[in-house]
């Protein structure tokens, strides 16, 4: 695994911001996961956010930034950081109807292509997981095809439903809850991306990928069904 020349910057008196290149990078966001999981073993520490290339440590008392920076330093080049991350692929069921997706006849005719060929480059790529934001559940997601990268809408709407999957410029991503929004929205999943309820309230991490899965609007339903019941059981691959 590379090493990154890292920047460490205070925040407050119990935080300190970790900064990589300032770049959206596969490799960056799989040294940074690496970073935070030795962290994560250290006492003191109330927990860590991610971001596309940077790591913010917030302790559950005051620091001394310097001692702790130079105690960060050193656990970053320790060798024995994992060179490949336990991880996860999540198959995401999407209904790709227009009743869920309004703006899929438009991007269609927009690129020049059917809805059929919209729906298998939007379902072919796996999507890595660069972090969690914006909304509790909320993945930013890398890897959309440039053939239907589009632009945000000129007038977004009031409400979003949730679970709406949706194209925002070069990025696509899943509303977990109802909102108003920007992006344009060609489908929607059953899913329940964000559950306070359980231990771990979304089932997905940064350095995991989502792949979407195409399904019908009766699929959509019996999903919908069982996820309302607790009873789905989200499918994933092991990386």
């Amino acid at each position: 695994m590379n090493q990154y020349k890292l920047t460490y910057k205070p925040l407050g008196k119990s935080a300190v911001l970790i900064e990589w290149p300032s770049k959206i990078d596969e490799a960056i966001i799989q040294d940074i996961v690496a970073f935070e999981k030795n962290i994560e073993k250290n006492k003191g520490v109330l927990d860590t956010i991610i971001a596309y290339n940077s790591l913010t440590i917030k302790y559950d008392n005051e620091i001394d930034f310097d001692s702790e920076t130079n105690r960060l330093k050193k656990l970053y080049k320790q060798k024995k950081r994992p060179k490949k991350q336990e991880s996860k692929c999540w198959q995401i069921p999407v209904c790709y109807d227009t009743e869920f997706g309004p703006d899929l006849t438009e991007i269609a005719e927009a690129k020049k292509l059917s809805t059929e060929e919209v729906i298998q480059l939007h379902t072919a790529p796996p999507y890595l997981i660069y972090f969690l934001g914006f909304q509790p559940g909320f993945l930013y997601l890398g890897g959309l095809n440039d053939q239907i990268h589009t632009p945000r809408r000129a007038t977004p709407r009031l409400r979003v439903a949730k679970g709406s999957v949706g194209i925002g410029g070069a990025q696509t991503g899943v509303y977990p809850q109802q909102t108003s929004g920007g992006w344009n929205i060609i489908g929607k999943s059953p899913i329940d991306f964000f559950d306070i309820t359980k231990q771990q309230p979304c089932f997905a991490k940064a350095g995991d990928r989502i792949q979407f899965v195409s399904i019908d609007k009766e699929t959509f339903n019996e999903i919908a069904a069982e996820e309302e019941k607790g009873n789905y059981e989200l499918k994933f691959q092991s990386l």
